[in-house]
C-alpha cells in the first residue's frame, strides 16, 4: 500500500461531506482520514457536521400533526 500524502485544512474541508457520507475513492478517503487522525480541529468540524447529518436524518422522519396543517391553512387565508 502506498504511503498516505499529507493534505491540509483547505483540502481535507473541502472534502469532508463526501468523506461522512463515504463518497471518495480509496485514496483520497485515505487522505482525509488521516488529516483528520492529527487535526483536532478538523475532527471537531467533522463530528459537528456528523451530529448535524443525523440530527436532520432523523428531523426528515417526524410527522407534523393535524394541528399544524390547520395553522398552515388559516396563515395562507390571511394572504
Amino acid at each position: 500500500m502506498k504511503p498516505v500524502k499529507t493534505i491540509g485544512c483547505e483540502e481535507a474541508l473541502t472534502h469532508l461531506l463526501e468523506y461522512l457520507d463515504r463518497e471518495l475513492g480509496a485514496v483520497k478517503h485515505r487522505e482525509v482520514e488521516r488529516h483528520l487522525d492529527i487535526c483536532r480541529s478538523c475532527f471537531s468540524r467533522g463530528e459537528f457536521e456528523q451530529r448535524l447529518k443525523a440530527k436532520l436524518r432523523e428531523a426528515g422522519r417526524e410527522t407534523a400533526g393535524e394541528s399544524f396543517g390547520e395553522r398552515i391553512k388559516l396563515l395562507l387565508r390571511g394572504f
